[in-house]
C-alpha cells in the first residue's frame, strides 16, 4: 500500500498531509469549510423514504404528473417541437448505443463514430464550413464557445462581442459568463422591425470587436434579410462573424458559408429530440483554418492498418483530458447518443424531406399569422417580415390578460411585451390551430 491509498478517494486519492497543505494554501480549515450548504438541505445521513411497492409508486407517480396543465403549447423561442418518428427511439434505445461513454476507444467503437461522422458531416453540408463538432451542450454554450475562440483566432486584439439587442436571455447570460471569465465585453447592436439595424451596427463597429453575433431566423422568428451585409461588415473591422441558426432552418435559409459566416452555432435538437426544455445539444461548426482551435471533440476517418476505413476521435491535444494547460476549452461533454438522433432523425427525413418540413416552418407560420389578423384586436404579424415556425403578433388588450384566457382555453403562448404575444407552430401543433384560432378570438372580443 503505498502513501496515497491510505485516504480518500481511489481516483483522486489525498494523504492527511496533502489536504491540510491545500487548505491552509486558500485559508480554509477544513474540507467543509469550502461548501456553503443550507441547512435545510444538507444530507443527514438519512434519506427518509419509506420502502412501498412498485404498484404504490407507480400510481403516485400517475398522480402527481396528472396535475400538470394539459395544454398544446405555441411556444418557440429557442425550444421547438417536431415530430420525431419512431425510428429514432428504436435505433438510438438500443443497448450499444445507450451504454456507450465517450468514443476513447475506437477499436470497439466503429458504429457509434462512424454515426457521429455521419451527423458532423450533415453540419458540413448545411452550413457549407469545413469542420463540425459533435460535443456543445447547447447553442448557448456554443456562443460561448464561439466568442472564446474569437480571442484565440483573431489576429488583432479585440475584446468586445455585439450581439443583438433581442436574443434569448438565457443565451446572452451564458455568453456574459463566459465573456467575463476572458476578458470579453459584450455590447448589443438596435434592431429595426425585428432585423438588423446593419447602420447602427456599423457605427458600432471598430478594431477592439472580436465577434458579430446574428441570429437567422431571429429570436421573434423573422428571417434575417442582411446577412451578407453583416458578415462584409465584420469581416471588414476583422471580426468574426457568428450566425446562429438550427439545422431544419439551414436546410432552406441562407447558407451560412455563402454570406461569410466565419462560425455557426444553434441547437441541432429541432431534430431528434422534440422539445425539450433545458436539454439540446449544440451546434458548432467553422472554418478548417480554425481546426486545431474547435472546442470539444471531433471524428476524424483514416484507415486501419488492414486499409479498412475507419474512425476515430482525433486532433484530441485539443482537450484538457490530453493536454490541459493547451486545451481549446474546458467543454467536457459526451453529447453522442443525442448527436446519434439528431443524425438518424435528419437521414431518416432525407434531403427532400428536410427542405418540405422547413417550407412548412414557413408556410404555417405565414397561414397563421394571417388568419389571426383577420381577428378584431390582433395585428400579425407584428414585423413586417418573413418569418419561420413563430411570429409576433400585437393585441389591444394587455398581452399577458390574452395569454393567461388562452391558457384557461388550453393553450399556452409567450408574453413578450406590454401588448405583444409571440405564437410558435410546428407540424405537431398544426392540427391544432383552426382551435387556437376560435379561442384567440374569443379571448379578445
Amino acid at each position: 500500500m503505498t502513501e496515497n491509498d491510505t485516504r480518500g478517494s481511489p481516483y483522486a486519492p489525498h494523504t492527511d498531509a496533502e489536504t491540510q497543505a491545500m487548505l491552509d494554501a486558500v485559508g480554509a480549515d477544513s474540507e467543509e469549510d469550502l461548501f456553503d450548504i443550507p441547512e435545510p438541505v444538507r444530507f443527514d445521513g438519512q434519506f427518509d423514504i419509506s420502502p412501498r411497492s412498485e404498484q404504490s409508486i407507480r400510481a403516485e407517480l400517475r398522480d402527481t404528473l396528472g396535475r400538470n396543465d394539459d395544454l398544446t403549447e405555441f411556444l418557440g423561442r429557442g425550444h421547438y417541437d417536431h415530430y420525431v418518428p419512431s425510428l429514432v427511439d428504436h435505433l438510438a434505445d438500443r443497448s450499444e448505443f445507450l451504454t456507450s461513454y465517450t468514443q476513447y476507444q475506437p477499436e470497439v467503437a466503429q458504429g457509434f463514430l462512424q454515426a457521429l461522422f455521419e451527423y458532423q458531416s450533415m453540419l458540413v453540408e448545411l452550413t457549407g464550413l469545413e469542420v463540425a463538432n459533435c460535443s456543445m451542450y447547447d447553442a448557448a454554450t456554443a456562443l460561448g464557445e464561439a466568442a472564446t475562440l474569437s480571442q484565440r483566432v483573431r489576429s488583432v486584439s479585440g475584446d468586445r462581442a455585439l450581439v443583438p439587442e433581442r436574443m434569448a436571455e438565457g443565451r446572452r447570460s451564458v455568453l456574459e459568463n463566459y465573456a467575463s471569465g476572458s476578458g470579453i465585453t459584450v455590447e448589443s447592436y438596435p434592431m429595426a422591425d425585428g432585423n438588423v439595424d446593419v447602420d447602427a451596427l456599423d457605427d458600432l463597429l471598430a478594431e477592439d470587436v472580436a465577434l458579430v453575433y446574428a441570429e437567422n431566423p431571429t429570436v421573434r422568428g423573422t428571417i434575417e434579410e442582411s446577412l451578407g451585409a453583416v458578415g462584409d461588415l465584420a469581416h471588414a473591422h476583422d471580426a468574426l462573424f457568428c450566425l446562429g441558426s438550427d439545422p431544419v432552418a439551414l436546410a432552406l435559409l441562407e447558407e451560412p458559408a455563402s454570406v461569410g459566416a466565419d462560425v455557426v452555432v444553434g441547437d441541432a435538437s429541432t431534430l431528434g429530440l422534440g422539445t425539450a426544455y433545458g436539454m439540446g445539444i449544440g451546434l458548432f461548426a467553422t472554418r478548417e483554418e480554425y481546426l486545431r482551435q474547435v472546442p470539444g471533440r471531433l471524428v476524424g476517418v483514416g484507415e486501419d492498418d488492414s486499409g479498412r476505413r475507419a474512425y476515430t476521435l482525433t486532433l484530441q491535444t485539443r482537450e484538457q483530458h490530453i493536454r490541459r494547460e493547451r486545451a481549446t476549452s474546458n467543454i467536457c461533454t459526451n453529447q453522442a447518443w443525442v448527436a446519434l438522433r439528431t443524425a438518424i432523425h435528419a437521414a431518416w427525413l432525407g434531403p427532400e424531406g428536410l427542405v418540405d418540413l422547413a417550407e412548412d416552418c414557413v408556410t404555417l407560420a405565414r397561414d397563421l399569422a394571417a388568419r389571426l389578423d383577420d381577428v378584431d384586436g390582433v395585428r400579425a404579424p407584428a414585423h413586417d417580415r418573413h418569418h419561420f415556425r413563430e411570429f409576433c403578433a400585437r393585441t389591444e388588450r394587455p398581452a399577458a390578460d390574452v395569454a393567461a384566457a388562452l391558457q384557461t382555453e388550453g393553450f399556452a403562448v409567450h408574453v413578450v411585451d406590454e401588448h405583444e404575444l409571440q405564437i410558435c407552430v410546428t407540424d405537431t401543433t398544426a392540427d391544432a390551430v383552426d382551435d387556437f384560432v376560435a379561442a384567440v378570438t374569443e379571448v379578445v372580443a
